[in-house]
């Protein structure tokens, strides 16, 4: 295995494969942000983010 890191230069093996995984993360997530079922960012009707206004009571506590 030593032989193979006298051939490449470990820093930059490493920075490459933090590159390709970096770019493949985001083009994962822009293709996920392009759909309408996955799109976790946005209303499907176009109106923003959604806020609950319902609330719920504690339950009672356990003595």
């Amino acid at each position: 295995m030593h032989r193979l890191w006298m051939l490449f230069d470990p820093r930059q093996v490493m920075t490459g494969i933090a590159v390709a995984l970096l770019t493949l993360a985001l083009t994962i997530h822009f293709i996920l942000l392009s759909t309408d079922r996955y799109n976790w960012l946005g209303d499907p009707d176009g109106g923003g983010l959604a806020v609950s206004t319902h609330q719920e009571a504690m339950p009672p506590a356990r003595s």
